[in-house]
């Protein structure tokens, strides 16, 4: 990001960062599952720097995110997908009225580096794909729980059963791309189309494409929400927008 970027990130997020800033430097807890993960290792930097105050983020999948929740750990704020921040916010976890939604992002499709990649142009080309398929891989997330009904209404749940590969919670699908456990895999984009040792093929055709917004949330009982509140706005500003559309994510 180019130095005019940041200073104008810098300069959009001022007046709530200046508000926050006069009470105290805060030290920001977050919690947060992986779509968005690199977009805002990028821009987290940038906040800390304009802001003086420091971000904490423990990273995980969502399975493991919910637990941790459940076990009573402390955050200020949580990002995961919009469907789980509103149930936190039914359960009382999260603050009514807290959630910003991030960015949104597709289920992309990915093989090892330098394997053949297969036709995902149509959905047939895609059941083909995996009929062939030695191995599949999905996630525990939010793309893993849609592909297995892509599976059902494919109708070859029954068929390819044998052959899927489920990563635990917070394992990225592309470590077992490239490590030739899973022939073919399956995950937002965002987190594999630049996966290391994996030849991202493309997104789902159009019409079994599904979109997952990511959002955050303020945890009931923060004890730094409005720092919080103002790393939210400052990772939403315009200015921030290329941060999540070079990684395939759609902001807002």
């Amino acid at each position: 990001m180019s130095k005019k970027r940041i200073v104008a990130l810098a300069l959009g997020a001022a007046g709530s960062l200046m508000l926050v800033s006069m009470g105290h430097s805060a030290e920001i807890k977050v919690l947060s599952t992986q779509a968005t993960e690199e977009a805002y290792r990028e821009l987290v930097p940038q906040f800390e720097k304009a802001s003086g105050h420091k971000v904490t983020t423990t990273f995980t999948g969502t399975l493991d995110a919910n637990k941790r929740l459940a076990a009573g750990e402390t955050y200020d704020l949580l990002i995961m997908s919009a469907p789980s921040i509103d149930e936190h916010i039914k359960t009382g976890k999260i603050v009514s009225g807290s959630r910003v939604d991030l960015a949104k992002s597709g289920v992309g499709v990915g093989v090892k580096t330098g394997a053949p990649k297969p036709d995902i142009s149509t959905t047939e080309a895609l059941k083909k794909a995996l009929l062939a398929a030695r191995s599949i891989g999905y996630s525990t997330g939010p793309s893993g729980v849609y592909m297995v009904g892509v599976f059902q209404r494919m109708g070859i749940a029954d068929e390819i059963r044998g052959k899927l590969k489920q990563t635990p919670t917070g394992v990225f699908v592309g470590s077992i791309i490239a490590s030739g456990e899973a022939e073919i895999g399956f995950q937002q984009v965002s987190e594999l189309s630049h996966f290391r040792g994996v030849d991202y093929v493309g997104p789902l055709p159009a019409d079994i494409q599904h979109f997952t917004a990511f959002s955050s949330g303020i945890l009931a009982g923060a004890k730094d929400a409005d720092a919080a509140k103002a790393l939210v706005k400052f990772i939403t500003a315009p200015e921030a927008a290329s941060a999540f559309t070079k990684r395939g994510l759609e902001p807002g």
